[in-house]
């Protein structure tokens, strides 16, 4: 048995006003009374203070979708890590599969942005994941590796990973594709990620280290993927967004 306990996180993605993403997280906070596992929101960067000032009182976590890897300067339109510090965020989601695909973010570029989000003292939500194409020819495992491998080099080349880092599998096949992986291929890759930690670092940070499932995880699918051994909560899109469904998810083992 392991003591990692689970996190349901909602990634809200380009959706939301301020007003709409107050009154989520206030419906949210309103189910999750008692509730058994960590629970995280990422809204968009404008509500990140409103939100803040929401949850303030319950045991909701607050997360950025991104940052840049810098702490200032002319990179116009950037965020950086110590500005969603100050907007109250704990928590930064890096590598997600739609900045890689759509924006060309590189996982040097992440490895990067890893390293100032520990060192300031964010968590990181490292995200990981294969193509369908990459899928079917059989090189989920390399595609795999090589992220983790270039992703987290610099923690790598330290041999220091802090055990609060988060990472995410989330294959890309199965994201807002209505597919999902089975909890048997979920936890498969899992379990692989787990060993890669204990391979570059120790058993005591593969231990501790929370490993996330994403991709077309709902209320429906939550229970039988989170029996899984390695398998410790889910990063949530599209089912974030309406409480009803969020907090079922946050609920599942009462269901």
């Amino acid at each position: 048995m392991t003591d990692r306990k689970l996190l349901i996180a909602g990634n809200w993605k380009m959706n939301l006003n301020i007003k709409e993403s107050v009154e989520l997280v206030s419906a949210i906070a309103a189910g999750m009374t008692g509730s058994e596992v960590d629970v995280l929101v990422a809204p968009p960067f404008t509500a990140l203070t409103a939100v803040r000032q929401a949850i303030q009182g319950s045991s909701i976590f607050l997360g950025a979708q991104n940052m840049c890897n810098e702490l200032s300067g002319a990179y116009t339109g950037e965020i950086s890590g110590n500005m969603l510090q100050d907007a109250g965020c704990t928590h930064v989601i890096l590598g997600h599969s739609e900045r890689r695909s759509l924006f060309h973010e590189t996982s040097e570029l992440i490895d990067l942005k890893v390293k100032t989000a520990i060192s300031l003292g964010l968590i990181p939500i490292m995200c990981i994941g294969e193509t369908l194409e990459q899928r079917e020819a059989e090189q989920t495992f390399d595609v795999i590796r090589e992220q983790l491998d270039t992703s987290l080099n610099n923690l790598k080349t330290e041999h220091v990973m802090p055990g609060s880092t988060i990472l995410a599998y989330e294959p890309v096949w199965a994201i807002g594709t209505g597919r999902t992986a089975t909890p048997e291929q979920a936890q498969e890759v899992h379990r692989f990620v787990r060993e890669w930690i204990e391979e570059n670092f120790n058993v005591e940070t593969a231990n501790e280290t929370r490993i996330l499932y994403g991709g077309s995880a709902k209320p429906d699918n939550i229970k039988s993927l989170m029996s899984q051994a390695d398998i410790d909560g889910a990063l949530v899109g599209g089912a974030s967004l309406k409480a009803d469904s969020f907090v079922d998810m946050i609920n599942f083992n009462r269901i």
